[in-house]
């Protein structure tokens, strides 16, 4: 080729093509070139905070109560003292309980009886749809599990990750997950 000639097109010394569509939301060029497409467009605006806070609250209760049953059941509560064996024996129930319940409501309909009472829902953060199995179990072992040893404190990290989380409102265990919570429709 002279220098008198224009290159072909595609030129493989030129600028790299854009990123096919699709791909990892987490990624600067989500959904094509130019700074990418927004993965909420199109799906229900993110979730109020005052609203999450309570369907978690809801949740809570509605862990802790069968938990706490069940840790007197089994005797982890003498009278009035809460010993350390209360604290193993309860630790195990809420845990369990709490894994058991996210997941399952979370992968069944995106709801837990907390969301759905607040008209909020989990979704996939590529698509919005509602999480499958294996990101709806990610997102409860990461919300529930620590709760074995350190459960006000790791609630606590849970909300301020989400209060101060840009753009998505996400919490450590919708990162992992790649979820959302948005308003139900």
């Amino acid at each position: 080729m002279t220098s008198d000639q224009t290159p072909p097109p595609g030129n493989p010394y030129g600028s790299p093509p854009p990123p096919p569509a699709g791909g990892n939301p987490y990624d600067p060029g989500f959904g094509g070139g130019g700074g990418g497409q927004d993965p909420l467009a199109g799906m229900p605006p993110l979730a109020a905070p005052g609203k999450r806070v309570l369907a978690r609250i809801i949740d809570l209760v509605i862990v802790l109560v069968p938990a706490g049953l069940l840790d007197w059941a089994a005797g982890g509560v003498n009278g009035n003292d809460f010993s350390y064996g209360r604290s193993a024996i309860g630790g195990v129930f809420t845990a369990a309980l709490g894994f058991l319940y996210e997941w399952w409501m979370t992968q069944s309909t995106g709801q837990t009886v907390g969301k759905k009472l607040m008209g909020l829902r989990a979704a996939m953060l590529s698509d919005g749809s509602v999480p499958p199995q294996n990101a709806a179990a990610a997102r409860a072992a990461i919300l529930w599990v620590p709760a074995f040893c350190c459960s006000c404190f790791w609630f606590l990290i849970i909300g301020i990750t989400v209060a101060f989380d840009k753009p998505y409102k996400q919490g450590l265990h919708e990162k992992a997950a790649r979820t959302v919570v948005v308003t139900a429709v």
